[in-house]
């Protein structure tokens, strides 16, 4: 199931985010190899800072968290806007309070599948709580930069995207910005590639509208 904590929750969450911070690291420094600052043995940004809302994916039966990524305002500060511009057109940006943008998606290494020929369960679980939430806050898309091996996990789960500006290489990854439809159909979608029944939020979820 998937916890959502919201900035105003976040002192009552901080073994889960501690734990949270913990997988990024073995995710994007240790497996992945990114460029990014691990400190205490977690991975925190600058974006870290700026109110998210984080999804938290944890084992039903033993309690592990297993997988999570969060959500940003496209009205504030965001990764595409302020670290990868570059993916789009001089002088574009992606605001509206109806754009959220979701970034750091991560499986625990433990549990990674080889992209090209099956999802993990706690992938589609994630893309379907992403869609969840966004409909909950009443949010039309999502935005998100993602790599190829990510667009190809995105095609395994039907979770189509519009691609927005150029793909452009960073580093040594092609690396792109996508617009991902917020609707009962992409969740239907997802669901059917990943074999869910129901919501996968936890009872009661609630979620902060996005201001019009």
């Amino acid at each position: 199931m998937i916890e959502v904590i919201q900035s105003s929750e976040r002192h009552l969450h901080a073994e889960t985010l501690d734990s949270l911070y913990r997988m990024r690291a073995r995710v994007f420094k240790d497996r992945l190899n990114w460029e990014v600052q691990v400190r205490d043995g977690q991975e925190v940004d600058y974006f870290d800072d700026c109110d998210p809302v984080y999804l938290v994916s944890r084992n039903q039966y033993t309690g592990r968290v297993e997988g999570g990524l969060r959500l940003l305002p496209t009205t504030g500060p965001n990764m595409l806007r302020d670290v990868f511009s570059v993916l789009l057109p001089d002088g574009e940006i992606v605001e509206s309070p109806l754009i959220w943008e979701s970034s750091r998606f991560a499986i625990d290494p433990d549990l990674a599948t080889d992209g090209h020929r099956r999802l993990h369960s706690v992938t589609t679980e994630l893309l379907c709580g992403i869609v969840e939430v966004g409909m909950l806050a009443g949010i039309d898309f999502v935005v998100s930069v993602y790599d190829a091996r990510m667009a190809r996990i995105f095609k395994l789960a039907d979770c189509p995207a519009d691609i927005i500006g150029v793909p452009t290489r960073i580093g040594r990854v092609m690396t792109y910005a996508g617009l991902f439809e917020i609707s009962e159909d992409m969740r239907s979608r997802i669901a059917r590639a990943g074999q869910i029944a129901g919501s996968v939020l936890l009872p009661d979820t609630q979620v902060h509208a996005a201001a019009a």
